[in-house]
């Protein structure tokens, strides 16, 4: 095996890596006759037990509908889901619970915005600015509601780094300027946007700023009233909670300003054959029965994670995402795409003309999973002249023979394409 001064990246970490490893039962099984070894956290992560069996135990204990019955299991239903309400709040930083909309992901969470504030305050000749770096579910949105309002979509181009060019950003910024959508770090590139920066830039102007935080949360500690952002969205699924949870952030006074998204039970005041009111923020963009189970598997999630330390973690993976890089780069095919100066924890490449799903698939047969393909951000690729690449992103259970493993299934790889 080769050496190289990878092997002297320390790993100073106060976590205990071996006990969160069994809180997580994913990565006891084998796969194809071998250890699963999970590299494709920033496509989706691993549920440790305290969320599996917290979702179990409601199932089995309390579940009821909520907010509408009398009897006790609903309303311990009805408190165990506002409650994490709180507990978002809390690990966002946010100035109410009130400010904490459910939704079923970052995707719908970005489409609320769309279709309310949007609709409402985007007109003809107004312009939205997002960057080449964002995922679809950050850019389609607001090409849909270009289109319907007669508005424009423009893009702060980014360097070969992967990092914004913050003199052509605010090159884009004028009176016209109704909204930025960013990503706080792109889940391709791995980068991490100077987001205090962005949003001065675009309050100067006078525009609103909605960040797509799905591959931020889980490895940076946030401030939301720091950051001074109107709109903040994430997705449960990436910070270890279940899927078809996530959380939509607003300022107060704006999401109280916001037309609902969906109608029916439970986001009204009154109804009436002639007329309908609307009830006040969060229940008003909460129609219907929600993701129960889901919100307190995410209360679930977000205190494991607080009990171990964003900081640590932070720590902990840039240590993995250091150690990665450097062995990956001893491998002469391979080019790293992607190496801005602030990164989470994922490293996206392409291997000489071999493809990604082809190394992807390769790769599994090792027990190795990561992911192949263009991430959903085709336009970012089309920048670097690649239509796929493949990623391998890592959490903090991830461990550095995870990607030795990873190095020596590359090499078979280069060695079988020779």
């Amino acid at each position: 095996m080769m050496t190289s001064p990878s092997d002297m990246v320390k790993d100073k970490t106060v976590l205990n890596i071996d006990s969160i490893r069994n809180d997580f039962p994913e990565l006891l099984r084998m796969v194809h006759g071998v250890p699963l070894r999970y590299l494709d956290n920033a496509a989706s992560t691993l549920k440790p037990k305290r969320v599996i069996n917290t979702v179990s135990d409601f199932y089995a204990q309390s579940y009821s509908n909520i907010h509408r019955g009398v009897y006790l299991t609903s309303q311990e239903a009805t408190q165990k889901y506002e409650n994490v309400r709180t507990i978002v709040a809390d690990f966002i930083s946010a100035a109410d619970p009130s400010e904490i909309i459910f939704t079923k992901g970052a995707t719908e969470a970005i489409n609320l915005v769309a279709a309310t504030w949007g609709d409402k305050h985007i007109n003809e000749g107004d312009e939205i600015i997002i960057t080449t770096m964002e995922h679809h579910a950050n850019i389609v949105p607001w090409q849909m509601l270009c289109e319907k309002k007669n508005a424009t979509l423009k893009i702060i181009p980014i360097d070969d780094n992967g990092e914004i060019i913050l003199e052509e950003y605010a090159k884009l910024l004028s009176e016209k300027t109704k909204l930025i959508a960013c990503v706080y770090a792109s889940n391709s590139l791995g980068t991490i946007n100077p987001l205090t920066t962005i949003i001065a830039m675009a309050k100067n102007v006078g525009a609103c700023v909605l960040v797509d935080g799905a591959q931020a949360i889980q490895h940076i500690p946030l401030n939301v009233q720091e950051l001074n952002c109107d709109f903040f969205v994430f997705s449960g699924h990436k910070v270890y909670a279940p899927s078809g949870t996530g959380v939509l952030y607003g300022k107060k006074e704006i999401l109280n300003s916001m037309p609902p998204y969906q109608t029916g039970g439970d986001m009204i005041r009154k109804v009436t054959f002639e007329k309908t009111t609307f009830a006040a923020v969060p229940a008003r963009f909460e129609a219907g029965t929600p993701n129960i189970e889901g919100a307190i598997g995410l209360g679930a999630a977000i205190e494991y994670i607080r009990d171990l330390g964003i900081e640590e973690i932070g720590a902990y993976e840039n240590m993995l995402l250091q150690y990665a890089t450097e062995k990956l780069q001893q491998i002469p095919e391979l080019n790293i795409i992607g190496k801005a100066h602030d990164k989470v924890a994922v490293i996206s490449f392409t291997l000489g003309s071999v493809h990604p799903h082809d190394i992807g698939s390769m790769l599994d047969r090792k027990g190795i999973a990561v992911r192949a393909g263009h991430h959903c951000t085709q336009p970012l690729w089309e920048r670097y002249g690649v239509t796929a690449t493949t990623r391998a992103s890592f959490a903090f259970y991830n461990t550095k023979e995870e990607i030795d493993a990873l190095f020596e299934a590359l090499h078979s790889v280069v060695k079988m394409f020779a």
